[in-house]
């Protein structure tokens, strides 16, 4: 019989790889998001229901524009790291990195055409 210690035994048997930083990710992100939705929401609240000339006054300040951009960028970052650990739970195969590919490019894609939404707003 063999007398084999924990660490030995799980040599071999596949890594974590990403997990931990997944983990961090998301909890990274999370206490963002729980300071700039208050933020987000304290700053696009009084300009809500106003027409574009307001709108794009508004936002032509930083710190608006600044909120709104962080905003956007955190929530699909952390969207992206959300579906993904979706993903590879429920999915497995070829689907399964197809979809992670899909769904990292239209996080990509979305925060970007909102960034760019708020700089056209701002410039």
């Amino acid at each position: 019989m063999r007398y084999l210690t924990d660490r030995k035994r799980a040599t071999g048997m596949g890594s974590a790889k990403t997990g931990t930083e997944h983990f961090w990710a998301m909890k990274v992100s999370s206490v963002g998001l729980l300071v700039l939705i208050p933020l987000f929401l304290l700053t696009f609240g009084p300009i809500l229901g106003s027409d574009y000339e307001t709108m794009a006054a508004y936002y032509a300040k930083p710190f608006p524009a600044i909120v709104a951009a962080l905003t956007i960028v955190v929530a699909f970052m952390h969207f992206k790291d959300g579906v993904q650990v979706l993903i590879e739970d429920y999915v497995h195969g070829l689907a399964q990195k197809i979809l992670i590919i899909a769904m990292i490019c239209l996080s990509y894609a979305a925060a970007a055409t909102g960034v760019f939404a708020i700089a056209k707003l701002a410039l």
